[in-house]
């Protein structure tokens, strides 16, 4: 792909994705296209990995996911980002972007995250789960060789959304634990030029890397798949239980979270699971806590499943409401009135969404404007 075309991609509707199968979007004029050169694909990354251990035997251990993968020589981890190269680990993604956006937050979504601004959006090739539904699986499940990457180091992503004024950098698409290094070093540089970072993930992050990060983001939202341990094995190819306890290791931490959960027929939507989900989630983080629940499409290999009904989705909305979640959102329905914010005191419209566009911001600050109740979030 040549440099032109890919600027051309920024700033479409939809994830630019630099892929040789990827249809392109069509040129449209872009202030940046001589910014500075992002030049042609090139060669994997050899920088070295953090979070690793040397074996006594040979061999390392990765210590970046729960997976804790043991690879020798000139093998790779589970998520294929990561090779032993002479027993030094390297990631292969690190400055190797696939996908490159810029988004509304709302898509992520955030909604309680500096509403109506814009975000940088960014991925690299692989994942350390499967999901048998994801929606990005073309970068997801490839490896780094699978895709068109364009050099672009922690500075230039720093660069590209300062001049695209866009305050906030995302790293979604793919699972930004496997590109942690990359991310580590946007988000640090980021923080330089007054950008936030925010973090889009499964949560399958082991205790430490995610303690060293956090400092660094300014938000997270974690797609918690489903409150089934059966489900993460089976649908997810990962566990639970490390999800739960990084959620719990983030709202501890400070840092503004919230959830989504994508809901799948005949999977994860009975009414017995969106109730202890929901319950779950109040318990162990606070039922000021986002909780959205998001329409499943037909995707990678549950294609012969059909979309989420409405009647689903809002039967899930009304369970977490009835166990006290305050602020419950139906994603993937633009126009419903779940998408919206109302005060949880005095029922206010606050925050009215059709999609991804803002068509009434009434906060005051952070408060209520008729009966001054505290929203929490960032605004």
């Amino acid at each position: 792909m040549k440099r032109r075309t890919f600027m051309s991609c920024l700033g479409c509707g939809a994830v630019a994705t630099v892929a040789t199968q990827t249809r392109l979007f069509p040129p449209v004029i872009n202030s940046l296209q001589n910014a500075f050169a992002l030049g042609e694909p090139k060669e994997l990354s050899s920088m070295e990995a953090r979070h690793y251990k040397k074996l006594p035997a040979g061999g390392i251990e990765c210590g970046i996911c729960p997976r804790h993968c043991q690879v020798t020589d000139l093998e790779r981890g589970y998520c294929g980002s990561r090779e032993n190269q002479g027993d030094v680990y390297r990631t292969l993604v690190y400055g190797k972007p696939c996908s490159l956006n810029i988004d509304p937050i709302e898509k992520k979504p955030f909604f309680h995250f500096y509403p109506g601004t814009q975000a940088l959006s960014l991925a690299t090739a692989g994942c350390n789960v499967n999901c048998k539904f994801c929606q990005n699986w073309e970068i997801s499940q490839s490896r780094p060789e699978q895709t068109e990457n364009i050099d672009l180091s922690p500075q230039a992503v720093v660069d590209l959304a300062v001049q695209r004024q866009t305050p906030n950098i995302a790293y979604t698409y793919s699972e930004p634990t496997i590109f942690f290094e990359y991310m580590y070093d946007i988000a640090e540089a980021g923080h330089k030029h007054g950008l936030r970072s925010v973090m889009v993930t499964g949560g399958y992050i082991e205790q430490e890397p995610l303690r060293l990060l956090i400092p660094h983001l300014d938000a997270i939202k974690v797609d918690l798949k489903s409150i089934r341990e059966d489900y993460y094995k089976t649908i997810v190819n990962g566990e639970l239980k490390p999800v739960l306890d990084r959620l719990v290791q983030m709202k501890k931490s400070g840092i503004w979270l919230e959830i989504v959960t994508l809901v799948v027929p005949t999977l994860n939507d009975t009414d017995a699971e969106f109730r202890d989900l929901a319950n779950w989630v109040k318990v162990n983080l606070g039922a000021d806590v986002p909780l959205h629940f998001s329409q499943f499409y037909p995707q990678y290999l549950l294609k012969n499943l059909p979309p989420t009904p409405q009647a689903t989705l809002e039967k899930a909305y009304a369970i977490a409401r009835s166990e006290g979640m305050q602020y419950v959102y139906l994603g993937n329905l633009p126009g419903h009135p779940t998408e919206s914010t109302y005060c949880p005191q005095c029922n206010a419209m606050l925050i009215e969404r059709k999609g991804y566009r803002i068509t009434q911001q009434n906060l005051v600050g952070n408060h209520c404007p008729k009966c001054q109740q505290v929203i929490p979030g960032r605004f």
